[in-house]
């Protein structure tokens, strides 16, 4: 189940933030327009340092930015504002890239300087308020046989990044 436009469809706003605090068993089955309470068998009271999280990654298509309806941004907000509010470091993962600009296709090494990829960028940015610093594209593999080190480059660098946000979150110190 996903996050979907409606407001009580796919998974509720507070099923996620609940989920990142650590607070939703293993083998809860979400439910579509209920979210999880504290009276709920699979609701963890106490979570340990364990069952948090340190960094929340969106993943988001580089050619659907400008296909997401307000409302789903709004819920992206919600989450970002309520999570922010933990201290919990967010970053956004843009994949698909080569898809959403001609010019990365045919050139990976042009994604720093496509005007597409920065407006996408900068429209995730607003729209659901992580800083651009914190905005990773990235070109997916989905028909190649052999590895490509400049789409390995990308991808390590989301992920480096995503790493090094989630140590300095344990660093300061485990969710409270």
């Amino acid at each position: 189940m996903g996050l979907e436009s409606e407001t009580f469809s796919g998974l509720q706003v507070d099923d996620i933030i609940s989920t990142i605090l650590g607070h939703v068993m293993e083998n809860y089955k979400f439910k579509e327009g209920r979210a999880i309470t504290s009276e709920d068998e699979y609701y963890n009271k106490n979570p340990s340092v364990s069952d948090q999280t340190f960094c929340l990654v969106y993943i988001i298509a580089a050619e659907s930015v400008n296909l997401i309806q307000r409302p789903l941004f709004e819920k992206l907000k919600i989450v970002r504002e309520r999570i922010s509010e933990k201290g919990i470091p967010q970053v956004i993962v843009m994949t698909k890239v080569d898809e959403a600009c001609p010019l990365v296709k045919n050139d990976l090494r042009k994604i720093y300087t496509s005007k597409k990829i920065k407006n996408r960028m900068e429209k995730c940015s607003i729209e659901v308020g992580v800083p651009m610093t914190n905005i990773f594209p990235v070109k997916n593999y989905h028909d190649e046989i052999d590895t490509n080190d400049e789409v390995d480059v990308l991808i390590l660098k989301a992920v480096d990044q995503i790493v090094r946000s989630a140590n300095a979150k344990v660093a300061r110190g485990a969710l409270k």
